[in-house]
């Protein structure tokens, strides 16, 4: 049983179907990069993913017991999130307000889960720092750290790079690497191709509808991989 499966799935975003008939399975472990030009779907198809937008047609289906309160979600970033007046801790911490339920408290089960997310992505020592004034990498780790204490299994990352410079993209894409070999299934959205064909284990290549899903290694070979790849050209 795959542990999401979309079957003709289409979305609508501002009165227009922004992802049209779209079927495709994401296996346990999989790490996958959703890439395509912009006004292609993407964010739309992981708001889709995370009970956010409802299916206009088809259906989308979660196996192995995952239900959409327990899938991570890394947005993109706003100005407004940038300047959040909270400690590291705090904006970590709040990542298990689902597990929470109607507790008024967090759980020192629920505690522990935040400390060892911020050791994971090597923020422990920032957590009395107030996250505003954090660099724009840190607040990504943060942010990142925060979404693991929803999940244990799925990471939906909508361009987690965007912005940061190349040293703290590559540190950060190692991170999600490293998540995705410990076993924690990643979908992320990237607008770099070349760098999700070389970080991804499948590329799922959108344009409304799919028009390339399967093994990284084999979407440099496809049609529509050689015209975005060609020349080292970047969507």
């Amino acid at each position: 049983m795959a542990l999401i499966a979309c079957k003709g799935l289409s979305l609508r975003y501002e009165n227009r179907l922004a992802v049209e008939d779209v079927s495709f399975e994401i296996e346990a472990g999989d790490y996958v990069c959703i890439v395509g030009e912009n006004g292609a779907g993407k964010s739309t198809l992981l708001k889709g993913l995370l009970g956010l937008k409802t299916p206009d047609a088809g259906s989308i289906s979660y196996g192995e017991g995952l239900k959409q309160r327990m899938i991570g979600y890394l947005p993109q970033q706003t100005v407004v999130q940038k300047d959040f007046p909270a400690s590291v801790y705090e904006v970590v911490l709040s990542g298990c307000l689902n597990r929470r339920g109607m507790r008024p408290f967090y759980s020192s089960a629920e505690r522990q889960i935040a400390e060892r997310n911020m050791e994971r992505l090597s923020v422990g020592a920032l957590r009395k720092k107030s996250y505003r004034d954090l660099s724009g990498g840190q607040q990504q780790r943060v942010l990142l750290a925060r979404a693991l204490c929803a999940t244990e299994k799925l990471l939906l990352l909508d361009e987690p790079v965007t912005g940061l410079d190349p040293v703290v993209t590559s540190e950060l894409y190692a991170m999600i690497r490293q998540l995705n070999l410990e076993g924690v299934t990643v979908v992320m959205v990237s607008h770099d191709i070349t760098c999700a064909v070389h970080n991804a284990g499948k590329i799922l290549h959108m344009g409304t509808g799919v028009l390339f899903y399967g093994p990284a290694q084999d979407y440099p070979d496809s049609a529509v991989g050689r015209r975005f790849l060609g020349g080292g050209h970047h969507a």
